[in-house]
C-alpha cells in the first residue's frame, strides 16, 4: 500500500479473500465486533458483544455461526481521517477489553540500540560512537546466543568483565523476558487514525511488529500488525520512565485486522512473518526499513509462557512481540539519526496481515481518549446486547 492511497481494501493482507478476519467498526448504534470472511462483513454482536468475549468462543476450526450479514467489504468507505474525504465509514482498533501486554528487547538488533540509549542518556548526538564501540565488541555474538543458555551465561559473563552490562541485554540474552503492560484497556488507535508522540520527546521512532492475541484460556488464536510507539530519549535518561516512554494517548496502533489462525494462517506464520517500515515526511523525507520474525531471539510461544506464568487475564490479551527495526538513518543532522515529525506517515505491512498505516501527530494533539470501559458497558446495556447469554460455536458462517 502506498501512502498516497487511503482505502482500507489496498491495506488487507493479499489473500483477503481466503482469510478470517476481526476488527471493531463503529456503527450508528456503538462500537460492532465484525468478522470478514470471503468478502463479506458479518456483525457477530448476536455471538458475541465484544471482541474479547469472541475470542473466547472462537473454536479450533471455523469459525462462529450466527453473524448478521452488513454487506460486502468493498461496499465500505473506510478512509484515513487526514484523507480529506469527510464522512466515512470508520475503521476501530481490532480489539476491545484484552489488556494490552508488549515483550521489549526480543532481537539482537534492538538489544543494542537499548544499550546504547541508556548509555547516551537520551541524547542522540552520543549514539553513533557507542554503536560502534558496542557491535565490534559483541554484535556477531548476541545473534547466536539462545537466552538462558549456558553460552549467554559466559557471554554475560565476558561483558561484565568487560564493563559493558546493561540491564537491557539482562532481558535479550538472560533467561527472563521483558514483559510490560503497553496501554490501558480501550486505549489503541486503529488503522487510518493517527498515533501519537509525547510533545516533549526530541528521539522518537516506530516499532513495526507482529501481534499475538491470545484468548482467556492461554491460546494463541489470531494476529495482527502493531506499531509500538518509542520515546527514546525517555527510557534512555532512565528504565523507569519504561512507562511514559510507552504508554501515552494514542501510542499504540493496531491493526488493520486480527487474522484468526486457521488452514489458510497459523503460528508457523507469525514464526515467519516478513515485515516492510515506510515513513514519509511532510518535506519528502522517505525511511524504509524492514523486521524479520525469524530472527526473534525468543519463540513466540515462550513469550506467551512467561506473559503468563504468574497471572490470569480472564478477558484475554494481546503481545506485541518486539521489532528488528533500529533506525539509524539520518534526517536532519548528520549523526543525529531518525525522530519522527508530526506528519509523518507510517506504514507497516506484511503479505499475510496487511498494511497498517496511522499518521504521526503529538500525543496532546491526537483525539483525546474519552471513552472507556464504563461508556462501553453501556452502550451494550442500552443494545439489549448484555442480557443474553453469549452462544457457543457450532457450525461455519457460510
Amino acid at each position: 500500500m502506498s501512502n498516497a492511497d487511503h482505502s482500507l481494501i489496498s491495506a488487507l493482507p493479499q489473500d483477503w479473500r481466503d482469510a478470517t478476519l476481526i476488527g471493531r467498526i463503529l456503527l450508528p448504534e456503538g462500537p460492532t465486533p465484525v468478522m470478514v470472511r470471503g468478502g463479506k462483513v458479518y456483525d457477530m454482536t448476536p455471538v458475541a458483544p465484544t471482541v474479547a468475549q469472541l475470542m473466547a468462543v472462537w473454536p479450533e476450526k471455523g469459525v462462529p455461526a450466527g453473524g448478521k450479514l452488513l454487506g460486502d467489504l468493498e461496499g465500505f468507505n473506510f478512509t484515513t481521517t487526514w484523507s480529506g474525504e469527510g464522512a466515512a465509514d470508520k475503521l476501530l482498533s481490532p480489539i476491545d477489553l484484552q489488556c494490552v501486554k508488549a515483550a521489549g528487547v526480543t532481537f539482537a538488533v534492538s538489544a543494542v540500540e537499548r544499550v546504547i540509549e541508556e548509555r547516551a542518556r537520551g541524547d542522540a548526538d552520543k549514539a553513533q560512537g557507542i554503536r560502534d564501540a558496542l557491535k565490534e565488541r559483541i554484535g556477531a555474538d548476541i545473534r547466536s546466543v539462545v537466552p538462558g543458555s549456558d553460552d549467554a551465561a559466559k557471554l554475560k559473563d565476558a561483558l561484565i568483565a568487560d564493563g559493558m552490562w546493561s540491564q537491557y541485554l539482562e532481558v535479550a540474552i538472560g533467561p527472563d523476558a521483558e514483559v510490560f503492560t503497553k496501554g490501558p484497556v480501550l486505549s489503541s488507535i486503529g488503522w487510518g487514525d493517527e498515533v501519537g508522540i509525547r510533545s516533549d520527546s526530541t528521539w522518537n521512532n516506530p516499532e513495526p511488529e507482529v501481534v499475538l492475541v491470545v484468548d482467556p484460556k492461554g491460546r494463541p488464536v489470531g494476529a495482527m500488525l502493531g506499531n509500538d510507539v518509542n520515546l527514546r530519549c525517555f527510557e534512555g535518561r532512565s528504565a523507569l520512565l519504561l512507562g511514559k516512554a510507552k504508554d501515552n494517548n494514542a501510542s499504540t496502533g493496531l491493526g488493520p485486522f486480527i487474522r484468526m489462525f486457521d488452514d489458510t494462517f497459523g503460528i508457523d506464520d507469525v514464526r515467519s512473518a516478513q515485515l516492510d517500515l515506510d515513513i514519509t515526511g511532510p518535506e519528502g523525507y522517505v525511511l524504509k526499513g524492514k523486521s524479520s520474525m525469524t530472527e526473534i531471539s525468543r519463540d513466540p510461544l515462550e513469550l506467551v509462557r512467561q506473559t503468563l506464568s504468574e497471572h490470569q487475564y480472564p478477558d484475554g490479551f494481546i503481545l506485541m512481540m518486539g521489532t528488528l527495526f533500529a533506525p539509524t538513518q539520518d534526517r536532519d543532522v548528520p549523526g543525529r539519526g531518525f525522530t519522527h515529525k508530526v506528519g509523518d506517515i507510517v506504514s507497516v505491512s506484511s503479505p499475510k496481515l496487511g498494511t497498517l498505516t496511522n499518521r504521526v501527530v503529538t500525543s496532546k494533539e491526537a483525539k483525546p481518549w474519552n471513552y472507556g470501559i464504563v461508556d462501553l458497558m453501556q452502550n451494550l446495556a442500552g443494545r439489549g446486547l448484555l442480557n443474553a447469554r453469549t452462544k457457543q460455536p457450532h457450525d461455519a458462517v457460510a
